[in-house]
C-alpha cells in the first residue's frame, strides 16, 4: 500500500473494477437477456425462471456489498468510540454516545490532533452528512483497508 498515491477527500472512495464494472455489467446484460427472452419467447417456466435467476444474482451481488459495508461500519463505530475515548477532553467524553454511525465513519479520516475540535464542532453544529464532515478534515488519514 506504500505505492498508492496519498488518499484525500477527492480520491478516498473505493472502486473495484472487477466488481463495479465487470461483475455488475455482466449481471445487467444477463438480466437484459432474460427480459428479452421473456418478451420474444413468451411466458414459460424457463423464461420466468431465467429472469428470476438473473434478478436474484444481481440482488446477491448488491446485498453482499451492502453486508460487507455494514460490518465495516460497525467495526469503524467501535474503533472510533475507543479512539474518541482516548483523544477527547474530559468534558466531551460523555457525549461520545451522541455520535451517529455516519458521523463516526466520516470522522475516522481526521488526524488525532484535529479530531477533538472537529468532533466538538460536529456535535455542536449537528453536522450529520458524511460528505460535509469529510470536507472539514484538514489532516486526512488514509483508510486503505475499507471494503
Amino acid at each position: 500500500m506504500a505505492n498508492e498515491k496519498p488518499q484525500n477527500f477527492k480520491n478516498h472512495t473505493r472502486f473495484v473494477p472487477m466488481f463495479h464494472i465487470f461483475t455488475l455489467w455482466i449481471l445487467g446484460i444477463n438480466a437484459g437477456n432474460a427480459i428479452y427472452r421473456l418478451i420474444k419467447f413468451g411466458v414459460s417456466y424457463r423464461t420466468v425462471f431465467e429472469l428470476l435467476l438473473a434478478l436474484a444474482l444481481i440482488m446477491a451481488a448488491l446485498f453482499s456489498r451492502i453486508f460487507a459495508i455494514t460490518v465495516q461500519d460497525r467495526v469503524i463505530r467501535l474503533e472510533m468510540r475507543l479512539r474518541l475515548g482516548e483523544l477527547l477532553p474530559p468534558d466531551l467524553r460523555p457525549r461520545i454516545p451522541e455520535f451517529t454511525v455516519s458521523q463516526l465513519v466520516a470522522l475516522r479520516f481526521a488526524g488525532d490532533a484535529e479530531l477533538p475540535a472537529l468532533a466538538r464542532r460536529v456535535l455542536d453544529e449537528k453536522i450529520t452528512k458524511r460528505k460535509d464532515i469529510k470536507i472539514l478534515i484538514k489532516d486526512w488519514q488514509a483508510d486503505n483497508l475499507r471494503a
